[in-house]
């Protein structure tokens, strides 16, 4: 299998439901407490993006979509409508959105990341599908214009020499992203519903590891 750097049309994503999952082992004590046990370190994702009437042309996308990733074979790009930059829905992008690691003077290579959370507890969710071009970044709160290159397929920023931050340095950034997905079913089901119009009634994805 292989991971295809295209991603789902973006007009057919924005009536998709779904978002994100994770696995909890609970147990319960003969004391009546319970016992519980996180299986996965992150959560993952899935969707469906399905049942909404569409035009033929775009039956047709969704079909033309789906046969050249091989049904459930090949991974895509697919924009979550709600979670898809560094901030929440409406804020604007900045390089100071994210902390994404301390300088050592040495290293080079950052990883995305995202972190959700409150007063009780924070997850910092890996960011593997940025989109090229949107990524700003920001050593010890100054905005840097050049010296990294982002490796959009890993979401790796990597700072050339002489511009490896210094030791005890914030790193920040700003960027947006897409989910790495793939078709969660090996059959797509049209229904013509009306004169040129039609639905799929389900088109399930799962998020991926590429």
């Amino acid at each position: 299998m292989a991971f295809h750097e295209q991603r789902f049309p973006l007009r057919l994503s924005l009536t998709s439901s779904g978002g994100p999952g994770r696995q909890t082992d609970i147990v319960s004590l003969s004391n009546g407490r319970e016992a519980r046990n996180r299986r996965w370190r992150f959560s993952r994702r899935r969707y469906d993006v399905g049942s909404a009437l569409r035009s033929v042309a775009d039956l047709y996308a969704v079909l033309e979509f789906f046969e050249a990733r091989g049904g459930q074979l090949h991974g895509f790009r697919f924009r979550d409508p709600v979670d898809f930059c560094s901030v929440r829905p409406g804020e604007p992008v900045t390089a100071l959105d994210q902390w994404i690691g301390t300088g050592d003077g040495v290293t080079a290579g950052f990883p995305l990341v995202k972190a959700y959370g409150d007063g009780a507890a924070v997850e910092r969710r890996p960011v593997v599908k940025p989109v090229a071009g949107s990524l700003r970044i920001a050593v010890d709160g100054v905005q840097r214009e050049d010296g990294f290159v982002l490796d959009a397929v890993t979401g790796i920023v990597t700072f050339a020499a002489g511009h490896v931050p210094l030791e005890g340095a914030e790193i920040r950034a700003g960027f947006e992203y897409d989910v790495p997905v793939r078709f969660d079913t090996d059959r797509i089901e049209i229904n013509l519903d009306a004169f040129r119009a039609g639905r799929i009634p389900s088109i399930p994805l799962i998020e991926v590891m590429p």
